[in-house]
C-alpha cells in the first residue's frame, strides 16, 4: 500500500512542475503587460488606468474618435499583450465597420482570457456579420464538452488549480497516514484520489492552454476576398473563395509566400500568405 501512494505522490509532484512553468510563463507575458492593462466596462474585475497614453486610448474610444483609439491601442500592444486592451481595440475596429480586423483581436483576446463571457458574445456577434458560412464537422458531444471544460479558464487560472489541488492532496495524504480513526483514513483516501485526478487534469488543461497561445495555428482571412487554390501558386485551380473574417487552420506554415488552410468544415488549400494574419 505504501509503495501505491508513494507512487500516487511522484505523479502528483511531476504534474505541478507543468504547472509551475505554465504560472511562470504567465507571470513574465503579465509582467510584460503590467502597464497595458486598465479598466474595460465588459470586464468584472477591472484594472485601474496607470498609463497615460492608454487613458487617451480610452478617451478617444468614449468620444467616438475610433481612428484615434485604434492606433493608441495598436502601438501599446507593440509593448506586450493583455486582453482587455485586444478586446477594446477589437471594439474599436467594429465601430468602424473592419469587421476583419475586428474578428481577429478578439480572437486574440480570447486566448488570452478563454472564460471571459463578453468577449466571447462580442465575437460571435462580429462572426454574424462575415460573408462566409461554414458549418463545421459535427464533433462527439464528449469531445466538445472537454473543449468547453479546457477554454473554461486560462493556462494560468488552470495551473493554480493544479497547485492548490496538489497542496490538498498532500493534507488528505497525512489524514489517511497518520490518523488511526477508519472512518478519516477512508475520507483521506477517497479525497486523495478524487485531488489526484483533478491535479492531474488541471495540469494537462493548463498544458493544453499554454499550446493554444504558442502554437497559434490558427489566422484570420483579412482580404476582401481571397481565391483558395488547389496548390501554392496564381496558376493553380480555383476551389473556393473566401471572405474577410473568415477563421481558418493553418494546415502548411513551411513556405513563405504561400500557406496551405483547412476550414471547419474539412475543406483545404493554399491561400497568399498576404491574406490572412495569425491570430
Amino acid at each position: 500500500m505504501k509503495k501505491i501512494w508513494i507512487l500516487t505522490l511522484i505523479l502528483a509532484v511531476s504534474s505541478t512542475i507543468y504547472a509551475q512553468d505554465a504560472i511562470l510563463n504567465d507571470s513574465i507575458a503579465q509582467a510584460e503587460g503590467d502597464t497595458l492593462v486598465t479598466d474595460a466596462s465588459a470586464f468584472s474585475a477591472a484594472k485601474q488606468v496607470t498609463n497615460v497614453t492608454k487613458s487617451e486610448g480610452d478617451s478617444a474610444y468614449i468620444n467616438n474618435d475610433f481612428a484615434s483609439a485604434i492606433q493608441i491601442y495598436e502601438a501599446l500592444l507593440q509593448q506586450g499583450e493583455a486582453p482587455e486592451i485586444y478586446y477594446n481595440l477589437g471594439n474599436s475596429y467594429y465601430k468602424t465597420d473592419d469587421i476583419a480586423r475586428a474578428i481577429l483581436n478578439y480572437e486574440r483576446a480570447l486566448l488570452l482570457s478563454p472564460g471571459n463571457a463578453d468577449i466571447r458574445a462580442n465575437l460571435e456577434i462580429a462572426r454574424s456579420k462575415a460573408i462566409d458560412k461554414v458549418t463545421p464537422i459535427p464533433e462527439i458531444f464528449f469531445v466538445s464538452w472537454i473543449k468547453s471544460l479546457v477554454n473554461s479558464q486560462s493556462s494560468d487560472a488552470w495551473a493554480k488549480t493544479g497547485i492548490v489541488s496538489f497542496l490538498l492532496l498532500l493534507i488528505s495524504l497525512a489524514v489517511f497516514f497518520l490518523t488511526r480513526h477508519i472512518k478519516w483514513k477512508k475520507v483521506g483516501f477517497g479525497a486523495a484520489i478524487l485531488l489526484l485526478v483533478v491535479t492531474v487534469l488541471a495540469n494537462v488543461f493548463a498544458s493544453q492552454q499554454k499550446s493554444y497561445l504558442t502554437e497559434r495555428n490558427d489566422a484570420i482571412i483579412l482580404s476582401p476576398s481571397v481565391t483558395v487554390r488547389s496548390t501554392p501558386s496564381e496558376s493553380g485551380t480555383s476551389l473556393f473563395i473566401l471572405h474577410e473574417g473568415r477563421k481558418v487552420e493553418i494546415k502548411d506554415n513551411s513556405m513563405r509566400e504561400w500557406k496551405e488552410i483547412r476550414l471547419e468544415d474539412g475543406k483545404v488549400g493554399w491561400v497568399p500568405a498576404s491574406s490572412i494574419e495569425v491570430i
